[in-house]
This record gives C-alpha cells, sequence and structure tokens, in this order.
C-alpha cells in the first residue's frame, strides 16, 4: 500500500496521497482542494542502523567538517544533528536548553556559566568548543 507525496499546483501545498494497492495508483486528487494538477515528488526515505552504526558515523571525522566551532549556531545545529542520531535516547531537558541557548547565539561559556552541573568533574559542559 503505497504513499506519494505531491506538489499541487492548484492549492501549492505538498500533499501524500495514500493508494490501497500498486494497482491502483493513478490520477490522484489533491486532498485538500480536490485538484488534479498534482506532481509527484520525491519522497525522503528512512533507514533502520543499530547503535554501532549510529555511533560509527557520529565519530566519522568528515562529519565535523563544517562546523566552526567559534559560531554557536554552527555548533548548535551539529549538536541536534547528534541528538537525532541518538535514536529516541532522552537527552534531557538540559541538552534541549543547550542546544537552543546555542541556536539563539549564545557562547558555551555564558552557558556553561549557568549550567554548570552539565559537564563532568573538572570538566567542561560542551568540551574544548
Amino acid at each position: 500500500m503505497p504513499i506519494y507525496e505531491y506538489r499541487c499546483a492548484d492549492c501549492r501545498r505538498r500533499v501524500s496521497v495514500f493508494f490501497r494497492s500498486f494497482a491502483a495508483v493513478g490520477d490522484p486528487t489533491c486532498p485538500n482542494c480536490g485538484g488534479k494538477n498534482l506532481a509527484r515528488l520525491v519522497s525522503r526515505v528512512a533507514t533502520v542502523k543499530s547503535e554501532e552504526a549510529r555511533l560509527d558515523a557520529l565519530s566519522d571525522p568528515s562529519a565535523f567538517g563544517d562546523v566552526d566551532e567559534n559560531d554557536p549556531k554552527s555548533v548548535a545545529r551539529f549538536m541536534r544533528k547528534m541528538g537525532d542520531q541518538m535514536g529516541g535516547e532522552d537527552l534531557g531537558p538540559e541538552f534541549g536548553e543547550m542546544v537552543d541557548r546555542l541556536e539563539a547565539g549564545e557562547s558555551p561559556e555564558e552557558i556553561e556559566k549557568t549550567m554548570p552541573g552539565l559537564g563532568g568533574a573538572g570538566e567542561s559542559a560542551m568540551g574544548d568548543l
């Protein structure tokens, strides 16, 4: 039972159309406006990875290529990506708050002053960023 994604030229929305079987795939109708002027889109595909594969992907040095350690927003994007790769593990509200503050442009040093318990004993909460 396939689900295809389309862009409706009439209402300009991205829509998903469910078909009961592969044989039933024909002229789809927009579920929002009823329009027939739909263009099929390439859908995202999710793959299941083992924990080992996720950790290997995170430790790949090429993943650090676009991280500017002097730009809090760049660090936040990388941390958000790391959090997403953890696949449902609860990283706690502190992690979310820290990433949100980095995305807002706050420096790691400013964040650490108000959240000193994030790092281990004698350790910076955000490493050597």
